[in-house]
């Protein structure tokens, strides 16, 4: 569904991602770990089309998109929520959600959106800006889902999110993939999540990828070592 070839992106001058190369198939979680300014939040900006890259292929069921605009990846089926989360605070829960549904036909928020995040329904008139960060996330993964995307880009989900709701996400994720077939990957610092949710892990270090393992043969002591300071 995804695939990835020796691709290499930066700011300016300088160059942060040196060569990465990934693939992730329909129906797969894949999880790319690391620690902070390792490049994964870039690589994710450079797959959705917010960093131009500077060499390199991106494709999505074999069809080029390195060079398309952000606007035409989401239409190809790449849908993203960033770190941070980047809600609209001042917009409703449901207004939220809609934003996401510009080309859709119906503008009715579907059923199994609130079946994934059940708070959501509840608090659909609240202000976005009122609400928690784990409830923020779910908000802004239900965004990113009314798009029906092929493709599900989360960049650092459990960022400043209390336990428990991690493990609510977790398992929306793998409920949504169960639902819909679709692709996920997910850069994280969070091993035990990763664990609840990926088929494979990857580990960035300096902008490369320096580790793959599928998650039965994941050696977590290994990964420990990387994501230590």
């Amino acid at each position: 569904m995804l695939n990835v070839s020796n691709l290499f992106a930066g700011y300016g001058q300088s160059v942060a991602l040196h060569g990465i190369s990934f693939n992730a198939n329909k129906n797969e979680t894949v999880a790319i770990m690391g620690r902070n300014g390792m490049g994964k939040s870039t690589l994710f900006k450079s797959l959705i089309g917010a960093l131009p890259i500077n060499s390199g292929s991106i494709k999505i069921d074999d069809f080029e998109i390195s060079s398309d605009e952000s606007y035409q990846r989401v239409q190809r089926g790449i849908a993203y929520v960033p770190q941070g989360r980047m809600i609209f605070p001042t917009l409703t829960v449901l207004e939220n959600i809609e934003t996401g549904m510009e080309f859709s036909k119906t503008k009715i928020v579907p059923e199994e959106i609130y079946e994934l995040f059940p708070v959501l329904y509840e608090m659909r008139t609240r202000k976005g800006g009122n609400l928690s960060g784990g409830q923020q996330q779910q908000l802004a993964i239900a965004r990113a889902l009314v798009t029906n995307p092929k493709i599900l880009l989360l960049d650092e989900p459990t960022e400043g999110i209390q336990p428990s709701i991690i493990k609510d996400i977790a398992h929306a994720l793998n409920q949504i993939r169960k639902m819909r077939e679709i692709t996920i990957v997910v850069s994280e610092q969070v091993l035990s999540f990763a664990m609840d949710v990926a088929d494979r892990l990857f580990v960035i270090e300096g902008g490369k990828l320096v580790h793959e393992s599928t998650r039965e043969n994941t050696d977590t002591d290994s990964i420990r070592r990387f994501l230590s300071v």
